[in-house]
């Protein structure tokens, strides 16, 4: 449209320009990187505050 290529051709060639991803060095998504970490992050926490509060109340 307007002479310009097709959004899959410009998106194709921005990619094929990029260097080649390591192997085990590359999470695909950063966004989804971040949720899990946090996530991970909150479970750990959350497991923690329980096991003080039951020390605490001496409800173990």
């Amino acid at each position: 449209m307007f002479g310009r290529k097709p959004l899959e051709e410009r998106l194709a060639e921005r990619r094929a320009q990029l260097p080649p991803l390591r192997e085990g060095r590359h999470f695909e998504h950063g966004p989804a990187k971040f949720v899990f970490v946090f996530l991970i992050g909150f479970v750990v926490v959350a497991h923690l505050i329980g096991l003080v509060l039951l020390m605490a109340l001496d409800l173990h």
